[in-house]
């Protein structure tokens, strides 16, 4: 029952988050200089040509008025149509909306294999120069940024050594026999392991630059927990019982280690996910993030609306997400 009402709260909480992040949204793509209606129309249109398409796209209604109207439509489904493409603002996103997923869940799990092995093995060999050098890589990683990896990562096996595509998702030349956007996931329920392949080698680059900054700060927290925990009593315990110590840091020490990296990865999966706008442009990749840009350099209002919403989304569900997994595995908030 109090695991019941805490998740209610946490409900309303977000659906007032979302609320807020749609008002300041909304808001401040309007008030910032420069109209949508100026960069679709010629440079020769006349100003009967501006007002008929101001009027098209409710622009010539005060900014409460555009906002209650939005909140309507909104509320029933409609996010509007986008001034560039003329397609339903939903449906874009929605169609882009599985690529950048694929992508983040992809750049997670290398971020948590690289975290994690690194972590455990500066445990493993502590006090000795592994650790030490451990220790100089995480901090390389996490001064250069996701999108400098990129770059790096393109020069190196892109032009240099070309082992992996540098552009696009999916080579062109391919059959798409997909019925989804999940080309990831259904390219093997269809056991068709050719294009899982060709798919994961455009994947890996963009995923590997997200991975290398958050597979850092992975390592760093889970070792440190690893080393707080390996004085505890229980360890000691399973020591005196002898117990080897591959044995004591993998079932003794890292369950009780890893809960508060789980929370790290939660919330930085979130920031992942927006790292993703910068990286997908640069490997031009066709994503969530791709489109975002493209939106703001248009002046996309609807569009741009609607990325921010799902972003939000998408951030407030993982943050609750995390926070239920981190009750159910913690006996102490389990049974407070």
């Amino acid at each position: 029952m109090q695991l019941l009402q805490s998740v209610l709260t946490r409900l309303f909480t977000t659906l007032i988050t979302l609320i807020g992040v749609a008002v300041i949204v909304f808001f401040v793509i309007r008030v910032v200089p420069g109209t949508p209606i100026a960069m679709m129309l010629p440079p020769g249109a006349t100003e009967d040509d501006v007002a008929r398409l101001t009027a098209l796209y409710g622009l010539d209604k005060s900014i409460p008025q555009q906002f209650l109207i939005w909140l309507s439509g909104t509320l029933h489904g409609d996010f509007g149509t986008s001034i560039t493409t003329r397609q339903p603002v939903l449906a874009l996103v929605l169609s882009r909306l599985p690529a950048t997923l694929e992508l983040s869940i992809m750049a997670l799990v290398i971020a948590t294999a690289i975290g994690g092995f690194m972590a455990l093995t500066g445990t493993r060999l502590r006090g000795t120069k592994t650790e030490a050098a451990i220790d100089i890589s995480n901090g390389m990683a996490l001064s250069v940024p996701d999108f400098l990896w990129g770059l790096i990562l393109i020069l190196g096996f892109g032009v240099l050594i070309p082992i992996f595509h540098i552009s696009g998702r999916i080579s062109p030349s391919l059959d798409l026999p997909f019925t989804s956007n999940f080309y990831l996931f259904e390219s093997v329920l269809r056991l068709r392991f050719d294009l899982w392949a060709d798919i994961v080698a455009h994947m890996f680059m963009p995923a590997l630059a997200l991975a290398i900054p958050l597979a850092a700060i992975i390592g760093q927290l889970l070792k440190q927990s690893l080393k707080e925990t390996m004085h505890l009593d229980y360890v000691t315990l399973a020591r005196t019982k002898g117990y080897g110590e591959n044995h004591v840091i993998l079932h003794e020490a890292l369950p009780n280690a890893i809960l508060p990296t789980l929370t790290l990865v939660g919330v930085q999966f979130t920031f992942l996910i927006g790292g993703t706008v910068i990286i997908e442009r640069l490997f031009s990749y066709e994503g969530l993030g791709n489109m975002a840009i493209d939106a703001v350099i248009n002046r996309d209002l609807p569009l741009i609306q609607g990325i921010v919403i799902l972003f939000a989304v998408i951030f407030t569900a993982v943050n609750l997400l995390v926070d239920l997994c981190y009750a159910a595995l913690n006996p102490r908030l389990r049974h407070a």
